[in-house]
């Protein structure tokens, strides 16, 4: 927003004209100024001339033979090449001896076997804007002689202000100097507005027929219009804030954008079909040619404004080609109306397509303010352009805005900012700002007007205290309230992290996007269910969501394997998706949260002068059992066989008797698919059992009485899980404190394995009989038997 110094002293006495005071101001009231830009008089010796007399000129056809008056007394004779007035226009005349911008010296000289005595300028020549067919033909009240820069707002200070999107009624020059009335405390000056009507109706109708599209519509129908230029105040004006004048119609509605921050569209009203506008949905097919000259395709998602023929505005964002105001209109409909600001952003970013306008509705400009900003818009349209307006006007709202109310309490404040304000005094911060206040015994109650559509808490009513008291004012202090902390899911999330990064993985965040292929390696049986498919993906081998963390975990280490790393120890948390409700919020897909780990090459301890082991399904299940211990969880393992994963290296994981994903080793074909060229330890396990807060541990009392170790060895099958046999041996009696496989060997010829399996025995109240152990000790041959195990030596 380029806010105009000398603009807003229309509406405020600023108290300072220092450029840095100002911009400290602004700052402090959260509007950044991104820019200042100083306009200054670029010229010397223009003064405001008269044209007495034209004569052709006697020896050239283009040009023409002045007689101009500049207050001096005397004729001044000028040849000038332009035609775009006559006798009696006053204008812009450098005398000899002006310099222009650019360093343009102004002489006395011969054109054409004539003199010439000076120049009459254009806007081009005097830097005041492009057009440089014609000269600046001027109001003929101004006064002859005088400098030119008497009747221009000349010098100025233009800020540029970063304005956030909450913020639509900083979109205007009476909203920034509210801003700084309350600032400065000073009275702020509304714009005057007065229109004399003429009595009649407008013929136009006006329908509504998308009311969550658009809250209201006003509209003034002005007749006996003469389109023109605008005069040199109005065109100064919108120069300063960076817009380019058109003519005075188009002039008017953005000068009333500018000065009140609600943006209107002016109609040809001869060029609406059927008398008639109704703002509704697009429908796929409609077409509408822009007044930028393209031609867009509409479809139901866009806001139109249309007649009997067709869309004829695209809502709140441009006007259509087909009504808008030429040259040889007469009556116009003034239109000042209030719209969605999601559907105004969204139809702007769909075509591409932003506008001054665009840019202040997506922030939600106050509904209110329509019948205001039209009647201000046909105000000065009677004074540039003539015409009447008739008297009855068109006012359709579909959604009223109501002033909304805010309890503050003086705790809500003092929390926040300290103890050096009352309840009197919050409230006359807030009156500054032209909200309703009234003081309470212990509470404010504030009525919030609809054009602060960003106060809708006590919070932001604090914020509002602060800025007008000056943050820089505010001491360093740690604010109080209520003692917060993370909640246990943040607690033990963190520990998650805290432990992959620990044992030497490092963090990998990955897109959720997939291909088909990737999505079948970790399905069962390969076949994909419940997958979601994205709408416009950004690559078509990534077009559905993952439902396994592992194949981007893949993808990482073959990148990086393939740049020289040997070993790579990565892990990833995130979440997968399935196309089912999630109990969570049934309006969006199933998305439980993971953790992932996958490691390739030499990972963990060595010893000196040499390698780290491999990695493998040790590895992985020495990784579960580390987080195990560091969330204080008791997660069980058994041999398990799941897709994608070893046939016989693989566990899967168990939290109170339920699966939440296995451990162990990539399956060989899947690790040379993502050409890692070595074995591949993977996890992947549902991480909300492992958050969930877990019962206080119970401490027993450690027995002070001696234990019993001894060993048993089986043999097993090739194919039989030795932690199986462990577990299922350890199962028989709550006497055993320690069980551990210490040897596992493989007779390939014989298909058959021996197992060393060690146990210790200890009794909480008592030393163990040789009668007890050796009990103890069948029931464990029986049960490893159940497995498929034979003690080694044992007959039969």
């Amino acid at each position: 927003m380029r806010v105009s110094l000398n603009w807003l002293k229309e509406f405020i006495d600023i108290p300072t004209t220092d450029v840095a005071e100002l911009t400290h101001a602004f700052d402090m009231l959260g509007h950044a100024v991104e820019e200042v830009e100083h306009f200054d008089v670029e010229w010397t010796d223009v003064v405001i001339g008269k044209v007495l007399r034209i004569e052709a000129h006697p020896n050239a056809d283009n040009i023409r033979v002045t007689r101009v008056d500049i207050g001096d007394g005397e004729d001044h004779q000028i040849i000038c090449g332009a035609w775009n007035f006559e006798e009696g226009a006053v204008v812009p005349v450098s005398v000899p001896g002006a310099v222009l911008p650019g360093g343009f010296e102004i002489g006395s000289r011969a054109i054409r076997g004539v003199e010439s005595h000076g120049m009459i300028c254009s806007e081009r020549e005097l830097g005041l804007g492009e057009l440089h067919e014609g000269i600046m033909v001027l109001d003929g009240a101004a006064p002859i002689g005088e400098p030119f820069e008497s009747i221009l707002d000349l010098p100025d200070v233009v800020f540029d202000l970063e304005v956030t999107s909450n913020r639509p009624d900083v979109m205007g020059m009476v909203g920034v100097a509210r801003e700084l009335a309350a600032w400065f405390d000073v009275p702020l000056r509304q714009p005057e507005i007065a229109l004399a009507t003429v009595p009649g109706t407008p013929a136009l109708k006006v329908s509504i027929s998308a009311p969550d599209g658009c809250n209201r519509f006003v509209a003034r129908e002005i007749r006996d219009v003469n389109i023109g230029p605008s005069p040199l105040w109005l065109t100064e004006r919108l120069r300063k804030a960076g817009i380019r004048a058109i003519s005075n119609i188009v002039d008017v509605s953005n000068y009333v954008m500018i000065e009140l921050g609600h943006p209107m569209h002016a109609f040809d009203a001869d060029a609406i079909a059927g008398e008639r506008l109704d703002v509704r949905w697009g429908i796929d097919g409609d077409e509408l040619e822009t007044l930028d000259g393209s031609v867009r395709r509409l479809g139901g998602e866009d806001l139109v404004i249309a007649d009997d023929v067709g869309p004829t505005s695209l809502a709140a964002v441009m006007g259509g080609a087909r009504s808008e105001v030429r040259d040889s209109t007469h009556r116009v409909i003034m239109e000042a109306a209030s719209w969605d600001p999601p559907t105004v952003m969204y139809t702007s970013r769909r075509h591409d397509l932003r506008s001054e306008a665009s840019a202040r509705f997506e922030r939600g400009v106050d509904p209110n303010l329509a019948l205001d900003a039209n009647t201000r818009a046909c105000q000065l349209l009677l004074e540039v352009g003539g015409g009447s307006v008739l008297e009855d006007v068109i006012d359709v709202v579909a959604n009223p805005a109501v002033p909304a109310r805010i309890d503050l309490s003086l705790r809500d404040v003092t929390r926040l900012l300290g103890d050096r304000f009352t309840l009197e005094g919050c409230g006359r911060l807030l009156r500054r700002l032209e909200l309703g206040v009234e003081v309470g015994a212990d509470l404010l109650h504030v009525t919030i007007p609809t054009n602060r559509p960003d106060l809708a808490m006590p919070a932001d009513l604090v914020e509002e205290i602060a800025r007008l008291a000056d943050f820089d004012t505010f001491d360093e202090s740690v604010p109080t309230g209520p003692a917060g902390g993370l909640l246990v899911e943040q607690r033990r999330s963190r520990a998650v992290h805290e432990t992959m990064r620990g044992a030497g993985l490092s963090q990998a965040i990955n897109l959720p996007f997939v291909s088909e292929e990737e999505l079948a390696a970790f399905s069962d049986g390969g076949e994909v269910t419940g997958v979601v498919t994205v709408r416009n993906p950004l690559r078509e081998d990534q077009s559905k969501l993952r439902q396994s963390l592992l194949p981007a975990l893949l993808r990482r280490l073959r990148e990086n394997r393939n740049r020289g790393s040997e070993a790579v120890a990565l892990f990833e948390t995130g979440r997968v998706f399935y196309a089912r409700p999630w109990a969570d919020d049934d309006r969006v897909p199933e998305q439980p949260l993971r953790l992932a780990a996958a490691i390739v090459g030499p990972f963990g301890v060595s010893r000196i002068g040499e390698k780290a082991e491999g990695a493998d399904v040790n590895t992985a299940l020495a990784l579960v059992d580390l987080l195990a211990w560091s969330l204080g969880i008791d997660i069980q393992r058994e041999q398990a066989h799941a897709h994608g994963y070893h046939p016989t290296r693989t566990a899967s994981l168990r939290v109170g008797g339920r699966v939440v994903g296995y451990a162990g080793e990539l399956h060989p074909d899947l690790a040379d698919t993502f050409e890692l060229g070595a074995r591949v330890a993977a996890v992947e396990l549902d991480l909300d059992p492992l958050l969930d807060e877990q019962p206080k541990v119970e401490m027993a009392p450690v027995s002070t009485f001696p234990h019993v170790d001894f060993d048993l060895s089986f043999e097993i099958g090739m194919d039989v899980a030795a932690g199986a046999v462990a577990s299922a041996t350890s199962e028989v009696s709550p006497l055993v404190e320690r069980v551990s496989i210490f040897d596992d060997y493989q007779d390939d010829a014989a298909g058959l394995r021996a197992v060393a399996i060690r146990y210790r025995l200890r009794a909480p109240d008592r030393t163990l009989e040789a009668g007890e152990i050796s009990t103890i000790r069948g029931e464990m041959i029986e049960a490893a038997a159940t497995r498929g195990a034979i003690l080694r030596g044992a007959e039969g």
